[in-house]
């Protein structure tokens, strides 16, 4: 058999394949496969060709071929990322920014001239792409220039991007052919280049050119790179480009992952003129937020300490003890009806903390002349649909109506949207998928994506 593309998906606790066909004409998925991801073995492709298996399984074929074959990755640590700036709020932020919304972990964050201990923290766990950011354009130069050649120094084999000052673009590449790095340094615009102004996408465009290039240097992704033909990039970053697609299409959104590991929230939204009025800061239109300690498999106890054990228990009418036991012999794929209904109780907690942490609030500022409200962070006023996403909030039971829980007793408290939401779920589990099937055709993309969402 022979299918357009397939699409792997290789989470942190599960890989996904997706068979996809007619993507010029009436695109459509026909079948899905799914495995473990085997990061404990060192190598992301057992699980990869054991996804495969249980895909022409599911198609009731022997063999398998494809035109294309596209891959997101999130396994053993995803994309990780140093980022550092001139001024926190400022540069470093921006930097930050363009960094999650391409799909990246930020391992550090640094601001002014790098330290030696900055420079240890480099040398002793190394990042997979190091981004150096200072200096509006044609400001100060030194910082970023002098971090520029601090890096250079180390001899890291590391790829580096340039999104400072354009000022500094002659010194960059005068550093580049003196260490002779041309392959592994990026020079793009400055993701900060007057003051209150971002400019996170020509980054954002960078970081995912450079995973593509230098992802078989990733940990366990050496043997996924073979099998890929064109594109690969990390799965928040292509959540966040099925994101940016639907806003153009649908509206204001918001979109939640509740992964395994980490619980991702991807914002597209200019917010409200009012709320802009009086924000602190600028946000980006597309926002993204990763909580390392949230997730229902790896990350659980972080969740489950914070959990109230009496009402859990009540909640599923069984005893603490067995709260306990169900806790300690947690699966990456809930089977029985406890299991999902424990799940959907840490998913809960997952959702509603990544939200409130993602979206900004109001603040009052003291001037001479009294308190003025003030509002900080990302606004979600204007959202019209919250999209739901990932394994958890797609395939557990009534993900719609905790949504709908969660947002009603935060209203007003936060910058949460203020009219009635529509929820949508991605019910084939394909956001990534489309959304890196948009880097090659994005019609096909969105039609794939609102018959998940049974929008016509």
């Amino acid at each position: 058999m022979k299918v357009d593309v397939l699409v792997a998906e290789i989470g942190s606790t599960t890989t996904i394949v997706n068979a996809f066909n007619n993507l010029d004409t009436n695109p459509q998925l026909i079948a899905q496969g799914q495995y473990r991801t085997t990061v404990d073995l060192d190598d992301v492709n057992i699980g990869l060709d054991k996804a495969i298996e249980n895909l022409k399984n599911n198609l009731n074929v022997t063999e398998l071929e494809y035109n294309d074959f596209l891959a997101t990755s999130s396994a053993a640590g995803g994309l990780k990322m140093s980022v550092h700036g001139l001024v926190y709020e400022m540069t470093a932020k921006a930097a930050k920014e363009a960094a999650l919304g391409a799909g990246s972990n930020i391992q550090n964050i640094t601001v002014g001239i790098l330290s030696d201990f900055d420079l240890e923290k480099l040398q002793t766990n190394p990042p997979n792409i190091i981004l150096i950011a200072g200096g509006v354009d044609y400001g100060e130069k030194q910082t970023a220039l002098t971090n520029m050649q601090k890096v250079l120094e180390l001899n890291l084999n590391i790829p580096i991007i340039y999104c400072g000052n354009i000022a500094n673009h002659d010194d960059i590449k005068y550093l580049v052919n003196k260490y002779h790095v041309q392959d592994l340094v990026s020079i793009t615009e400055n993701v900060y280049p007057s003051i209150d102004v971002l400019n996170v996408e020509p980054v954002r465009k960078i970081i995912h050119d450079t995973f593509e290039k230098h992802i078989t240097k990733a940990k366990g992704m050496a043997k996924i790179k073979e099998k890929v033909k064109t594109h690969i990039i990390p799965t928040p970053g292509a959540v966040m480009e099925a994101a940016k697609l639907l806003k153009d299409n649908l509206g204001d959104l918001v979109a939640i992952d509740v992964g395994g590991a980490t619980t991702d929230v991807h914002s597209v939204t200019s917010g409200s003129e009012e709320i802009s009025r009086i924000l602190i800061n600028p946000e980006p239109e597309a926002k993204r937020t990763v909580e390392g300690d949230l997730g229902l498999y790896v990350n659980a106890k972080n969740i489950f300490d914070n959990l109230d054990l009496n009402k859990v228990s009540q909640k599923l009418n069984i005893s603490i003890d067995e709260v306990n036991e169900l806790f300690n012999n947690i699966k990456p794929i809930p089977t029985n009806d406890l299991e999902k209904k424990f799940a959907l109780i840490l998913c809960e907690y997952a959702t509603e903390t990544s939200l409130l942490r993602h979206v900004g609030d109001y603040k009052n500022l003291y001037t001479i002349s009294g308190a003025k409200k003030m509002a900080e962070g990302k606004d979600l006023t204007n959202i019209d649909y919250v999209i739901l996403t990932g394994g958890a909030l797609t395939r557990l039971p009534n993900t719609e109506n905790l949504i709908k829980d969660i947002i009603m007793r935060n209203k007003n408290k936060k910058l949460l949207p203020i009219n009635n939401v529509t929820i949508l779920k991605d019910n084939d589990y394909i956001m990534a998928s489309a959304g890196i099937i948009s880097k090659i055709n994005p019609e096909a993309a969105l039609k794939l994506l609102r018959r998940s969402f049974n929008v016509s």
